[in-house]
């Protein structure tokens, strides 16, 4: 499958750009979101996987800041969250078997076609258990639908589902997070930019690269080679109150501007 799709939503796009020209303390005012679509997805195994084991070492009490930059982070969520449904899009929590779409194109079709997000809720399933730990994303948001109170982390699932891959066409593959979360950033203050790298791509970076999937070469396992997971079979990451390291999340933005780690 391409890491990058065509078919994205000019619908939602309007929406991300009214959002963000209303807000001009946004990295993404005074641009065009749409020409994000133009920029290609970088190869990211090798950032990847650094970004994977540092997710994994995370832990800890968190630290203030950590805190405050949650607080800030869901505040954002919601703020996109009321611009979607305000245009007229439809999010209601997902009450049947497994994940409610197939891939990114199945995703991408019936949001376009019923304007409405099936989300799966994160009651139903997030890291390797039933967690007792209390963790900001977890607590219940203001959103209610259908009966079902969304947690802060349904909501940004649901905000970033539509932004991140409906809005400009994003694969649920490696390279297509990085790009999903990478326009996404455009969305939110520079305060909340290490939250969502730690929530979106220190996870999709574990879920994909994380010590439990390597060989005895420190690199992924392939299809065929003995200890393989395929996606279907992997566990879902721990959901951990944390920062990473700052040079991880401006070498991930330099991955897209063509600079080099120094």
């Amino acid at each position: 499958m391409a890491e990058c799709e065509s078919g994205g939503a000019p619908d939602l796009a309007a929406v991300a750009q009214r959002y963000v020209d209303r807000r001009p303390w946004l990295p993404g005012h005074g641009t065009s979101l749409s020409r994000l679509a133009e920029v290609p997805a970088p190869r990211c195994e090798e950032l990847a996987l650094r970004v994977a084991a540092a997710y994994d070492r995370a832990g800890g009490r968190p630290e203030a800041a950590a805190l405050a930059g949650y607080v800030r982070f869901a505040a954002e969520n919601l703020a996109q969250f009321r611009a979607l449904t305000a245009a007229g899009m439809r999010v209601v929590p997902w009450r049947g078997p497994g994940q409610p779409y197939r891939d990114s194109a199945d995703l991408r079709e019936r949001v376009r076609r019923t304007r409405t997000l099936a989300v799966y809720l994160t009651r139903d399933g997030h890291g390797p258990g039933p967690s007792t730990a209390p963790h900001p994303l977890r607590e219940p948001s203001p959103v209610t639908v259908d009966g079902v109170v969304f947690t802060h982390n349904d909501v940004f699932r649901a905000v970033h589902d539509l932004f991140g891959h409906v809005m400009l066409g994003n694969s649920f593959g490696p390279r297509g997070e990085f790009r999903a979360a990478w326009c996404h950033l455009r969305m939110y203050s520079r305060q909340a930019h290490p939250v969502l790298f730690a929530e979106q791509v220190g996870q999709i970076c574990w879920f994909f690269y994380g010590p439990h999937l390597l060989g005895a070469d420190g690199r992924p396992r392939r299809p065929g080679d003995p200890g393989y997971l395929p996606p279907s079979r992997r566990p879902y990451p721990e959901q951990k109150v944390t920062l990473l390291d700052g040079r991880l999340l401006d070498e991930f933005t330099s991955l897209f501007d063509g600079r080099e780690r120094p």
